[in-house]
């Protein structure tokens, strides 16, 4: 096999780096130290939809600090997850590349060390790095993330954790001040809101040096379990008499390409349980949601007002977005893990001080699009890094023109956290339609969104869109050959790309090096 090295160090080059990038002449000037530099927050939740936001139009939804938001920054209405699962949307997020390049092909994998994130280009760049909250790049829940390669450039200031989403139950991993790496229990409050401290806490620390910094921030909410306690009791207040209705593509049959039987929601693979449909669970879990999502636009005001606190908010990129979203019953599926709209499209918002406020952008934001987009923003396009198969976008989040991509390529590579073949699907999503394929049997679905929002009609066997649907075929098997995705079931990922099943080793290219992967705990 092809052995592939990626340097995860680099060297420092900030002469003339926002010459390069996008700052224009007669910006008020930043009332702290660093005003040629923009600072970046990037705040992210779990599993939160697009359309449960009142600026949305969700007519139900609580979310005045991010409605207030959207006024001031860019949206963008058509980002996707590239993979709509929690570790392998983080694996593209931090290196812009694609999922068979991160070899993250499900959750619960010890992500290779030997990637350079965008933590790498920044450190690099003179910036100061820290994460807050969860990360999910490893193979086992409790497990830490050491100070060094671990942390993925992140070396600043660590507050992480790999994965909870029991709120009340949260815990952290630190350095003390000598570098020793220590637990903090949480257990008995708001996890999200401890968080949120964190990085306020960060950000009055790096408001006093005379340098700029990245934050990564992440909430676990509103990822299940969708239960009151699980949520601030004057949060779930607000929608304890809320009624919602079904979606109108709810389906009675449990979808069987769904890869979560059996679960709290289904009698085994055959019907939605009773207390579930015909009993008061769908209403419990539709409160417990917009309660987490209410409490999590709280959390976000308290970054933007400690923003503006510290006269940060004019040289500051901020940006609020989530992993993937969740079905709720539409198609017959819950969770995510699907190209179908509720769980592959998320909320994009980007406020960059000085431009556009309140514009909404089409363009087809994927994932792997991100990392160099980030950098663009912040004049950083010339140290993207050639292994980057994502687009900079900066100049069409910024002025609406530029080179947009045709589409977004998402990978299904399987099943969410085990190696289960039968999940397996690819699909590409434009401006109008949505074409998909899956690999068990070959089915292809093609949905013109522009007439069918809900994606009800298959239109892949209607002769009326022939050439649209064999278009969209060249278009997936272009860009698949493109990025070396061979389709294959996804214990052929097992037995090829990782070492002792757990631990990536190698993706499309090859093997990674020159760090060794990381000695897998998870045994299951």
């Amino acid at each position: 096999m092809k052995k592939v090295i990626l340097l995860v160090g680099g060297i420092l080059q900030v002469i003339g780096l926002f010459a390069t990038g996008v700052e224009h002449s007669g910006e008020k000037q930043q009332k702290k130290k660093n005003t040629t530099k923009p600072n970046l927050v990037f705040v992210f939740a779990d599993q939160l939809r697009a359309d449960v936001l009142g600026y949305a139009g969700d007519k139900k939804a609580k979310t005045p600090n991010l409605d207030q938001f959207s006024k001031e920054a860019v949206r963008c209405s058509n980002a996707v997850a590239v993979s709509p699962v929690c570790a392998p949307f983080r694996s593209s997020l931090f290196t812009g590349k694609y999922i068979s390049s991160t070899g993250m092909v499900i959750n619960e994998l010890n992500m290779n060390l030997n990637h350079r994130t965008i933590a790498h280009v920044m450190n690099d760049a003179g910036y100061r790095c820290g994460y807050v909250g969860k990360m999910h790049l490893n193979d086992a829940h409790t497990r830490s993330y050491h100070k060094g390669p671990e942390r993925f450039g992140f070396d600043d200031y660590w507050a992480g954790y790999s994965f909870n989403h029991e709120s009340y139950k949260s815990y952290y991993y630190t350095d003390d001040e000598n570098g020793n790496e220590y637990k903090v229990d949480l257990t008995g409050k708001y996890g999200p809101e401890e968080f949120t401290s964190l990085a306020c806490n960060y950000l009055d620390e790096v408001s006093k040096k005379d340098q700029p910094f990245c934050l990564f921030l992440s909430w676990n909410p509103p990822h299940d379990p969708w239960v009151k306690n699980n949520v601030p009791a004057d949060c779930y207040e607000r929608f304890k008499d809320v009624n919602f209705d079904l979606p109108p593509n709810f389906n009675k049959t449990p979808d069987p390409y769904m890869d979560r039987f059996p679960q709290r929601f289904f009698d085994g693979d055959a019907k939605w349980r009773d207390e579930m449909m015909g009993g008061k669970l769908y209403q419990d879990v539709m409160r417990s949601y917009y309660a987490m999502v209410n409490s999590i636009d709280e959390q976000f005001g308290r970054i933007v007002e400690k923003l503006k606190q510290l006269g940060l908010d004019e040289n500051t990129i901020v940006v609020f977005t989530s992993d993937h979203g969740e079905m709720f019953t539409s198609q017959g599926r819950m969770y995510k893990l699907t190209f179908y709209e509720e769980a592959a499209r998320i909320p994009l918002l980007i406020k960059y001080p000085q431009q556009r406020k309140g514009a909404v952008n089409d363009a087809c934001i994927n994932t792997p699009d991100l990392m160099p987009t980030l950098l663009g923003l912040m004049g950083l396009s010339n140290e993207i890094p050639e292994e980057v198969e994502g687009m900079d976008l900066s100049e069409t989040v910024l002025t609406g023109k530029g080179e947009e991509p045709e589409f977004a390529f998402m990978q299904g590579m399987g099943h969410t956290w085990q190696w289960k073949d039968g999940y397996e699907w690819r699909a590409i999503r434009d401006k109008q339609y949505t074409y998909a394929k899956y690999l068990k049997d070959g089915k292809e679905l093609l949905f013109d969104r522009s007439k069918d929002k809900y994606q009800i009609n298959n239109l892949a066997t209607d002769s009326r869109y022939a050439k649209v649907l064999q278009h969209l075929r060249e278009c997936m098997d272009q860009k698949m050959k493109e990025l070396g995705d061979e389709f294959k079931p996804v214990t052929w990922y097992r037995d090829h790309w990782m070492y002792k099943s757990y631990s990536i080793k190698a993706g499309a290219h090859g093997e990674f090096g020159p760090l060794a992967p990381l000695e897998p705990i998870r045994r299951r």
